[in-house]
């Protein structure tokens, strides 16, 4: 069994126990990116399902955690977080060789190029207008009402998370990268204090992780929660406005030296100024090290894309393309260094 297809024949009968009205044949179609977890469709009938499922085989230690998506999605369904409905988590991996859950499947559009050629200048306003008021929302959840208050550990959150990037790192190293080194080097050293901030933090909040409606510059669901924790939500703010850094093509979607403006794009300083009023946050200090983190997270992150890749159980048929970004991404954030 691949991360690729599913075992039907075993699938189906969980299916029809767990899930309620569930009827007709069973078809799976793998949905086409991501390189973390399988996700597929499900068509059985009249109805529709989406399976996010760990990878099969051996994986990093705390990685893949769909029974964590599966609470947080299922905490936030009452919410001003838009996510799909859950329906059911099966944790025994005897059933299609790692553990599942089932979820509603959503008809929208996900935009892959931030620059959004698709849509007109108004249009592409308010799709960013839009995924920053997510966010401010995400952000704002009562952690208590909604019963995640011990969804994250405590204490220095980016201390935490260049600690378990630096370990998952290590752990997928393939070969020595100076600009990684540099980048492991700095971020302990130049850590900047705690200043408290503690909110629902998502990982990996980026524009082709939420999905809008058909027509509408309306965020109907915030996707793929494998990375999400409690922490500084700054983290949130600065991943989605360095993803803006990246470069064009070569697997990336950036947009480095795209004039935004005449696109209706907003620039890095609105961006941050509206999030800021929304969530009442004055100017946020050390700005950089929150960048340069984001840098180094993603590249550890496509490390262990690489690492995967080399042993045969990737999410995506891309990842070993994906593994030759970890050098460039490393070397952009050493860039940011220097401010």
């Amino acid at each position: 069994m691949t991360t690729q297809t599913l075992d039907l024949t075993r699938l189906d009968p969980w299916i029809r126990q767990y899930v309620p009205e569930f009827n007709g044949p069973l078809k799976a179609e793998k949905f086409a990116g991501g390189q973390s977890n399988p996700t597929f469709k499900l068509t059985a009938g009249e109805q529709q399902y989406v399976l996010r499922r760990k990878p099969p085989g051996t994986l990093l230690a705390s990685a893949h955690a769909v029974d964590r998506e599966f609470r947080v999605i299922s905490a936030l369904q009452n919410t001003d977080v838009p996510v799909p409905r859950t329906i059911a988590l099966c944790e025994d991996e005897s059933i299609i060789g790692s553990m599942f859950y089932i979820m509603e499947f959503l008809d929208g559009r996900v935009f892959w190029d931030p620059a959004l050629p698709e849509l007109s200048n108004d249009e592409r306003t308010a799709v960013y207008d839009e995924m920053n008021k997510v966010l401010a929302a995400m952000h704002s959840v009562d952690l208590e009402a909604v019963g995640l208050a011990d969804y994250g550990k405590p204490g220095n959150y980016f201390e935490r998370q260049v600690g378990r990037w630096t370990k998952q790192y290590r752990a997928s190293e393939t070969e020595t990268i100076p600009a990684m080194e540099q980048l492991l080097e700095w971020l302990p050293a130049n850590m900047p204090p705690d200043d408290g901030s503690v909110a629902l933090v998502h990982g990996d909040y980026r524009l082709d992780n939420v999905m809008f409606h058909p027509t509408e510059p309306r965020i109907i669901a915030v996707l793929d929660w494998e990375l999400s924790t409690l922490g500084n939500p700054i983290a949130d703010l600065a991943y989605q406005v360095m993803a803006w850094q990246l470069p064009q093509g070569g697997g990336i979607n950036g947009m480095a030296g795209v004039d935004r403006t005449p696109l209706g794009i907003p620039s890095d300083e609105d961006y941050i100024k509206r999030y800021c009023e929304r969530t009442g946050r004055g100017d946020i200090e050390h700005w950089n090290f929150y960048v340069v983190f984001c840098f180094f997270r993603l590249a550890a992150i496509l490390q262990g894309v690489k690492k995967r890749a080399l042993d045969g159980n990737a999410s995506s048929e891309d990842a070993a393309s994906r593994g030759d970004l970890v050098t460039p991404l490393a070397e952009l954030g050493v860039g940011f260094i220097a401010g």
